[in-house]
């Protein structure tokens, strides 16, 4: 009887959650920097925290390789096929396109049959080392959400490092080693992401997993994105307020995943055996077929929309911010400093919205539009705000329990969310709903 009743208002429960939208029914979208409620001074904006969605980032990136004549074909040159080295007929040259193999087939659609990619010229100077550095800059912060995945065409690089900046290029820190030997090139001991944990997350490893040399059926190489937010939100990813719990606490851990620009360093090309094989040095180069960033702008959780325009990434933003990244507040609205949007508390986040410089307030202190109360206080005369009993401030903007150093994970949240009101509305109609049918007995079942 009580789970036909109860299924009975979950079925009704659905029905509100669907018109309370764009609140998302999934923890953590923050897809939505404000909506408009209804109070008893009428109609109100209800601001959040809000980012733009994940997206393929390699879309917008600018390519740079050093050496910059280091791409194969000019002149005209041959080398050995992949899966046979000592099949050495093949042909790279720049002049022809069927032939040409220039940096822009890394990010391509894969339309050329069997494959495109790019490709450096051969080792044709041993013993001089062949190097090169790739470069993908994007002009903008970005946070990386997924797996940066790299698909040689070659055989992968018995030494690489994958480095990143914060800068804009100007410095850079290691991401992971690759080698086959970590011990050997890089004087660390092999790990794989498995060894870590979220206390060591952010430690830099050299891992042996993705270094096997000449193999047709070894392609790609991995940066764990995911297997570190898994420490977190757990293997499928499913506790996500958990991870954005951290990220929002740990200021190193959100910047471990924030980039402007990352960097290939290919060290030794694939050998596949102890000694390099002089005679046949048409077998050793780099390929690259596919390179993939997925990610977001960064924009504080100050805006859902990152647009491209003039091959420049740049956040549209909302809470009364600007700059690129929303990281000022704007004009006459430097009521108090700016700060990043917090992702807590779930589901809705704080916005932490830029309020009006004091001198532009005059009398007027708040209104139905611009000057709103924030935190479900309500305006009192356009004199003052009245807040809940968690929040104080100019316009209820600040928690009360930040004046104390109390805040702690789950403190200062105010009112219920707004999904436990809206059930506590359903409550009275459940002496109205029709009597439960005695069913069969079932067997347990998982929650």
């Amino acid at each position: 009887m009580y789970l036909s009743r109860f299924l009975s208002i979950h079925a009704l429960w659905v029905t509100v959650s669907s018109v309370m939208q764009p609140y998302p029914l999934v923890w953590g979208h923050y897809d939505v920097c404000k909506t408009q409620i209804y109070t008893e001074e009428g109609k109100v904006w209800d601001y959040m925290a809000c980012q733009p969605e994940s997206t393929d980032m390699t879309k917008y990136l600018k390519v740079k390789l050093d050496p910059p004549d280091i791409t194969c074909g000019d002149p005209p040159e041959t080398f050995c096929a992949m899966g046979n080295p000592y099949m050495c007929n093949n042909e790279c040259d720049a002049s022809t396109p069927e032939l040409a193999h220039p940096p822009e087939l890394m990010f391509d659609f894969e339309g050329r049959h069997p494959s495109t990619f790019w490709q450096s010229a051969t080792w044709k100077d041993y013993p001089k080392p062949l190097q090169v550095n790739i470069t993908l800059s994007w002009s903008k912060t970005i946070e990386l959400t997924d797996n940066i995945v790299i698909t040689f065409e070659s055989g992968r690089p018995d030494q690489m490092i994958l480095e990143k900046s914060l800068d804009y290029g100007r410095t850079w820190q290691p991401y992971q080693y690759y080698a086959t030997d970590c011990l050997d090139a890089f004087h660390m001991d092999p790990k794989s992401v498995k060894d870590l944990s979220q206390h060591t997350v952010l430690e830099i490893i050299c891992t042996e997993e993705y270094s096997t040399g000449y193999m047709t059926n070894s392609k790609i190489i991995h940066f764990e994105i995911k297997d570190r937010f898994a420490f977190f939100a757990g293997p499928w990813l499913r506790n996500m307020a958990s991870l954005y719990g951290q990220l929002d606490t740990t200021k190193k851990l959100r910047d471990f995943f924030t980039v402007t620009d990352l960097r290939i360093r290919l060290l030794r090309p694939a050998v596949g055996e102890i000694f390099v094989d002089e005679l046949h040095l048409a077998r050793y180069f780099y390929a690259i077929s596919d390179i993939k960033v997925h990610g977001r702008c960064k924009c504080n959780l100050h805006a859902t929309v990152c647009v491209y325009d003039n091959s420049k990434l740049t956040c549209e933003c909302e809470h009364n911010t600007t700059g690129p990244d929303c990281g000022k507040c704007k004009k006459n609205y430097q009521g108090r400093p700016w700060s990043p949007g917090s992702y807590l508390p779930i589901p809705k986040g704080t916005a932490n919205t830029c309020i009006p410089s004091i001198s532009s307030i005059g009398t007027n202190v708040c209104d139905n539009e611009l000057l709103h109360c924030q935190n479900g206080g309500t305006c009192h005369n356009h004199a003052r705000c009245l807040c809940p009993a968690a929040y104080t401030g100019v316009l209820c903007e600040k928690r009360r329990c930040e004046e104390t150093g109390g805040c702690g994970a789950r403190s200062g949240q105010g009112a219920p969310p707004r999904g436990h009101a809206a059930l506590l509305l359903l409550l009275p109609l459940l002496p109205l709903l029709p009597p439960a049918t005695p069913t069969p007995t079932a067997a347990p079942f998982a929650v």
